[in-house]
């Protein structure tokens, strides 16, 4: 059995990551990475929850967590992974939170799709972030993420087109990036920047980071 390298130490940043089993997609439609984005709220509790109760009765986001696991301060979800950047909340949280996360999509993504078995390639990865630079480039990292699907080699070539990039981003509605935006939206909530460094001031201040790192060449 492996054992995981990285211990998980309450007030320390780490970047969350996994992937579906093969490459394979682990979001189909819409309502996938809907899922996906509410379990991010409920399974980052102390308290059970259950799905069923929770559709029929309202808002999913009026649930009481009894409090949080980790603190999520960035999260993007592409078709066949996705990144979390958190911060540990209490001793083992982590793995509870990732546990609780993965098994009720699992759940949900096999009946819906009638399938059986693992869809994520293993055990999630996981990446101390030890040093402030890093910390705020990983925000950055995780949210220009969706310009793969438009710019499937951007990083080696460059941006084709700065303004369809943007705009883009502006409307990728499954990660965290309209948040920092100042958007409201219902799904902030899954949000705790207030466990993290305060960056990025304005909105100015995170368009000016992410056009920087857009324009960036290795």
């Amino acid at each position: 059995m492996s054992i995981r390298k990285i211990n998980f130490v309450e007030g320390e940043f780490y970047h969350i990551y996994n992937r579906g089993n093969s490459k394979q997609k682990i979001f189909n439609d819409t309502n996938d990475y809907k899922r996906f984005i509410d379990l991010l709220f409920l399974a980052n509790s102390k308290n059970n929850f259950n799905l069923f109760n929770l559709f029929k009765n309202g808002n999913l986001y009026d649930f009481d967590r009894g409090g949080v696991l980790v603190d999520i301060g960035a999260y993007c979800l592409m078709p066949n992974h996705f990144h979390i950047l958190i911060n540990p909340k209490k001793e083992g949280g982590v793995s509870k939170f990732m546990q609780k996360l993965t098994t009720a999509y699992v759940m949900y993504y096999n009946q819906k799709y009638k399938r059986t078995g693992g869809l994520f390639e293993g055990k999630f990865k996981s990446e101390h972030i030890n040093n402030d630079r890093y910390l705020k480039y990983i925000f950055s990292y995780i949210h220009l993420n969706p310009i793969k699907l438009i710019e499937p080699k951007w990083k080696d070539v460059g941006i084709k087109n700065n303004n369809k990039t943007i705009s883009f981003l502006n409307e990728y509605i499954f990660s965290s990036y309209l948040d920092y935006k100042k958007e409201n939206r219902e799904q902030k909530i899954i949000l705790n920047t207030e466990s993290f460094p305060n960056y990025f001031l304005t909105q100015k201040d995170l368009e000016s980071e992410i056009l920087y790192w857009i324009n960036y060449k290795l």
